[in-house]
């Protein structure tokens, strides 16, 4: 446990984003028993010229003619920094001399503004907890000088276009320079090893107190209906994360099941041959607090994932949900998934998956649905940032 200290939060993620955040829990949990800066991104000049009309934007330039306060308490130990500077747009730039020289200006002009709310706040011996924000925040073990320098990883980002240009160079020497690397998957940190040898598996904290079979008081009426055996997905359905052919070749080889999705589609699923499918069901996006009662209804879960480099390495959050319903659940093997072999089914074909969906079916029992739930509730919040302090210990300690 660290306690009594004094942190800093960079990161990709804005204190007032809509969605949830790995990073927001963390900070949350960190001011338990310490006083935490999070710091939202500094504006970049495209971004506050193209999206000026929304409100976040304009809040961000009102704090920069300097019409609003740039530090808000969020509560006792925990603090929100809106620095009031812009930075260049130039994730893009392919020059890498060019770009450099613009990321280090940048960075400076960012470490100014979070320095000066460290002396307001009387911070003192910091540790800087950078949250995958590895372009903005590249230089800032140097220009904040704390006393130790975190790198959180939990999305193999380098993956995606936006930071092919300069990511995948830059992840690596700024994981390189980090005083210790931390990942939410074992995939992931892995990966962080070639790069740094203090380099670690944390977990990953889910907020299950949702979902608990027992909160759930009446099946949702457009489920209820629906011929068991049902086998279930909650969530996005993006073609980008999984294989509409595992789904498809499940609905087909096995038509006393009924195939139930639960989420917003994009173009691929919506043109896909599953909505010909008499045993598919699509019943569109739902609201958070209604997910537990339609999960109450599957008889499996799955999540057939699609292996290429962004899906590989994630941690699925989705997975704790399910267990924590107590479901049977059938998943596509990967090795973030190892940490839920005991727990659930690991399919690497199509063909698998209908082979393991039968059994998770035959298997299943009030001891298992026990072991499940005992298993998900075990991956607060609170625990992972306990392995988080834990390294973070054993660094300080042995500097």
């Amino acid at each position: 446990m660290i306690k009594n200290r004094d942190i800093v939060i960079v990161g990709l993620q804005p204190w007032d984003i809509e969605i949830g955040s790995n990073c927001k829990n963390i900070a949350v949990e960190f001011a338990r028993n310490n006083r935490v800066l999070y710091v939202n991104a500094p504006l970049d000049r495209f971004t506050a010229i193209k999206q000026k009309d929304k409100v976040n934007i304009k809040k961000r330039l009102q704090i920069i003619k300097g019409n609003l306060p740039e530090i808000e308490k969020i509560s006792d130990n925990l603090y929100n920094l809106f620095p009031p500077c812009k930075i260049e747009s130039i994730s893009r730039l392919k020059s890498n001399y060019i770009f450099d020289f613009f990321n280090k200006r940048n960075n400076k002009i960012f470490a100014k503004e979070i320095q000066k709310a460290i002396i307001k706040l009387g911070f003192k011996d910091i540790i800087l907890f950078n949250d995958s924000d590895m372009l903005r925040s590249f230089y800032l073990k140097e220009l904040l000088k704390p006393k130790t320098y975190v790198y959180y990883t939990r999305d193999n980002l380098v993956s995606m276009d936006y930071w092919k240009v300069q990511g995948e160079r830059i992840e690596a020497l700024h994981m390189k320079k980090a005083d210790l690397v931390v990942a939410n998957s074992t995939y992931l940190s892995s990966l962080a090893k070639q790069f740094n040898p203090r380099s670690f598996y944390v977990g990953q904290g889910c907020d299950v107190s949702a979902f608990k079979p027992e909160k759930v008081t009446a099946i949702p009426e457009d489920i209820k209906n629906i011929k068991t055996p049902i086998v279930g997905y909650i969530g996005a359905l993006l073609t980008v994360r999984l294989d509409i052919e595992i789904i498809i070749h499940i609905a087909k080889q096995r038509q006393d099941w009924n195939v139930v999705l639960v989420g917003p589609e994009d173009e691929d699923f919506k043109n896909s041959e599953l909505h010909q499918l008499s045993n598919v069901f699509f019943l569109g996006n739902k609201n958070g607090e209604e997910l537990p009662a339609y999960l109450e209804a599957f008889d499996v879960a799955i999540n057939p994932q699609v292996l290429n480099d962004l899906t590989i390495g994630n941690y699925p959050r989705k997975i704790d949900e399910y267990l924590a319903m107590g479901k049977s659940t059938v998943a596509t093997k990967t090795e973030a998934m190892s940490v839920f072999a005991e727990h659930t089914y690991l399919a690497e074909t199509k063909e698998q998956y209908v082979t393991l969906i039968q059994k998770a079916l035959e298997e299943d029992s009030d001891e298992k649905k026990r072991a499940r739930i005992v298993f998900a509730d075990e991956h607060t919040w609170e625990n992972n940032v306990k392995q988080i302090y834990k390294y973070v210990s054993d660094f300080e300690n042995n500097m």
